[in-house]
């Protein structure tokens, strides 16, 4: 579709849009016009009139997608099923999250261990009309007396925390307010708990929360008396001198020290400090009313390597590491000697340690990838001597939920075909058997019509990347069918294998082809595949998702008017990109919350901590990698240099309140592609559409309702089936 032939959509009327000529920036003495650079602004009338012409567009556009009513109907049908989390196990209850099938929310439920008997603890879909309020955190008191949880509206980033006491389900009068990308940790007296919050932004008459690109600075952590206002609470750590510095806090299991993770960015590197909770003259009370921060030990001063708390033994503690082991191990340190680190788990030559948690006394629940592939092992906690495997199937353990002070763990698992299995699993057994707690899945799905595949495919400097295909059994390869191919390749995130109602719906119903590609940049293989795609070897993770396409129409699995690339987030980045470097490749391309002007991203909100992974446009080595593949800054005629050859049709996806990747990014594309490929040329040989879906009352992803989950899918899915002219099958 890349190439020019029957004109489904001839001539669009796309609206006029102002181009600033004299917004030019000069970056180390190279002029780039920003000709948009007014769509930055959300609150400008202007702004606000090109996103209703443009919403008005698209959904004319999607008005001729005469199978978009069908693939609704086929995914609210097959997404009705009861959906369950990993239990959490405090005293005598279990606490856990269910959907009932088509909620806006899933529920908070407790169980009673002795009697079976559950009931809601919390239900977020009674808290707004629309379902639009979601719980995005929360965390029990030691004895589970009070729950302390994050509301999200909207699907921003910032979040109120509430306090409810479990007992009698009353909500108390305790409220934080800018609370953003916090971790909740009680102390052991059930008193309080620890949070992470940003300063209170400017005030901005008549605007929601989350629809500001006002950037994020000076994260703060705060301690919170019940029963107190907020203004009373006590400021226990700052960094005035790094504004772009994030924290995380953890109460140790034994409850005696505050474990303090410091970054300053998206990299898995941090500084660790402690503070000795039981050591405080007064307690944190003797805080209240005074500016002195909490005193930490500054264990690991420097952004070197990543770690995480596992467990301690008084001084004794225990760690998740990549210090000089790119694939992660478990090490152990004295904190009253902190020179001396030993390795308890030490790193494997082929497995990535993914998460590790101590169980069971003196057990270690250790979660790795093997070649994409998730596995569950019980090692020792003082040797670090392997115990056992737990089977588990090919698939991904989403949430493991475990302490140390309880013989039994649970686990989430999926996979491409298996929609979510909870396990339980003894470990004070003899031969400790996972055990299928929970098993669900929606009632008219038939798993054993599909199959996937693992592939391997050659890139262009010869590095092997995994790539799953899933597809109807028996599949012919002769190029004739659709195919989505779906990628990331960013901040060391794995796409593992995970079920998805709306790919198995187009799998059976337009016979698509559905393939996940492992490109670098991701952390399939550790933190050297990850450094493999980021900062000056970013083009790298675009030449794998390329190779990966060619290796679909190759192997006869599809063709490229009838392949449809599709990503979110720094996936809808790698989407954009290879679009700009390969137009003639797809036949369709679906970026939903990309990331697209990569010389500004780190002037809004959170995007200062992607410099990390892409560098920064004021640093001059960083300029010149990044406007080589910046999505806005490559948009070009490709008929003036290959014949017969346009864009793809491209949808880009976007939201109101996404406030971790704002909406100026896609908005500001959206324009370029359509005056540069369509309002700029008499009669242009651009007649594929370019068109924005912009979502209301939702954000980058996060706690959006089923409901929207569900009319998004089938908007972008039924593009993508008219685009590349795939028939619906019964």
């Amino acid at each position: 579709m890349g190439s020019l032939g029957k004109e489904e959509f001839q001539r669009i009327a796309y609206p006029h849009v102002r181009r600033d000529e004299s917004v030019i920036d000069f970056y180390h003495g190279v002029p780039v016009p920003d000709p948009y650079r007014w769509l930055e602004n959300p609150d400008a009338p202007e702004v606000k009139d090109f996103i209703a012409k443009q919403v008005e567009l698209a959904d004319e556009v999607l008005a001729g997608c005469d199978t978009r009513d069908k693939f609704k109907e086929k995914v609210t049908a097959m997404y009705n099923y009861p959906r369950y989390g990993c239990p959490t196990k405090r005293g005598k209850y279990y606490f856990y999250n269910h959907n009932t099938g088509l909620q806006s929310q899933a529920a908070l439920y407790i169980q009673d261990i002795e009697t079976g008997h559950s009931e809601i603890v919390l239900d977020p879909n009674t808290l707004s009309s629309d379902g639009t309020v979601a719980l995005s955190t929360k965390r029990f008191s030691e004895n589970a007396e009070f729950l302390a949880y994050g509301l999200s509206s909207s699907g921003s980033d910032w979040l109120t925390i509430k306090v409810m006491r479990v007992k009698d389900r009353v909500v108390l009068s305790d409220t934080l307010s800018w609370v953003k990308f916090t971790s909740i940790a009680w102390t052991h007296d059930h008193k309080g708990f620890f949070y992470n919050r940003f300063p209170e932004p400017k005030k901005r008459d008549g605007t929601d929360a989350g629809t500001e690109t006002d950037i994020n600075l000076f994260h703060e952590l705060y301690y919170h008396f019940l029963g107190t206002n907020q203004c009373e609470d006590i400021l226990c750590w700052r960094d005035i001198e790094h504004g772009s510095w994030l924290t995380d806090a953890k109460v140790s299991e034994d409850g005696q020290y505050l474990v303090l993770s410091i970054s300053e960015g998206c990299d898995p590197v941090n500084r660790l400090y402690l503070c000795d909770l039981c050591a405080l003259s007064g307690g944190l009370a003797g805080f209240l009313g005074t500016n002195t921060l909490l005193p930490f030990q500054k264990l690991v001063d420097c952004f070197e390597a990543h770690f995480d708390y596992v467990a301690n033994d008084g001084p004794v503690f225990t760690f998740y590491t990549n210090k000089n082991a790119p694939r992660y191990k478990v090490s152990r340190v004295d904190v009253g000697n902190p020179a001396v680190w030993s390795d308890v788990i030490p790193e494997s030559h082929s497995n990535v340690i993914t998460s590790v948690k101590c169980v069971n006394s003196n057990q270690l629940l250790v979660c790795h990838i093997s070649d994409v592939k998730h596995v569950l092992q019980i090692h020792d906690l003082e040797t670090g001597d392997f115990i056992r495997r737990l089977p588990i199937e090919i698939g991904t353990v989403n949430s493991t939920s475990g302490s140390r002070r309880d013989p039994e763990v649970f686990f989430n698992f999926t996979s491409f075909l298996t929609p979510g299995t909870v396990y339980r699993c003894d470990l004070s057994a003899p031969e400790p058997e996972p055990q299928v707690l929970r098993e669900v899945g929606p009632s008219n799905f038939d798993r054993s019509i599909f199959e996937t595949k693992q592939v391997f495919v050659t890139s262009k400097d010869q590095t092997k990347v995994p790539m799953f295909i899933i597809s109807r059994k028996g599949l012919v390869k002769d190029g004739n069918h659709p195919a989505l191919l779906v990628g990331y390749g960013g901040f060391n995130v794995s796409m593992t294998p995970n079920f998805s109602v709306s790919r198995l719906v187009l799998a059976r119903h337009y016979g698509a082809v559905v393939a996940v590609a492992n490109i670098r940049g991701g952390g399939e293989y550790g933190e050297e595949w990850h450094k493999d795609g980021t900062l000056s070897k970013k083009k790298n993770s675009f030449d794998d998702f390329i190779a990966c396409s060619e290796f679909l129409i190759r192997e006869g699995y599809t063709q490229s008017n009838k392949l449809c690339i599709e990503g979110s987030s720094n996936g809808g980045l790698l989407v954009a990109a290879c679009v700009n470097q390969r137009p003639e490749l797809f036949g369709c391309a679906l970026a939903h919350v990309g990331v697209m002007d990569m010389l500004r991203f780190h002037k809004f909100t959170i995007g200062h901590a992607w410099v990390t992974d892409y560098g920064c446009s004021d640093k001059e080595d960083d300029f010149h990698s990044l406007i080589e593949y910046s999505p806005l800054h490559n948009v070009w005629r490709p008929w003036e240099k290959l014949i017969g050859v346009q864009y793809p049709p491209i949808m880009l996806l976007t939201a109101d309140h996404d406030d971790r990747v704002v909406p100026l990014h896609s908005l500001k594309l959206l324009a370029t592609l359509q005056h540069e490929l369509c309002t700029s040329v008499e009669d242009s040989p651009q007649t594929n559409p370019i068109i924005g879906r912009i979502d209301k009352k939702a954000g980058h992803g996060c706690g959006r309702p089923t409901q929207k989950m569900i009319n998004e899918v089938s908007d972008t899915y039924s593009f993508f089936a008219k685009m590349t002219r795939s028939s619906w099958v019964e």
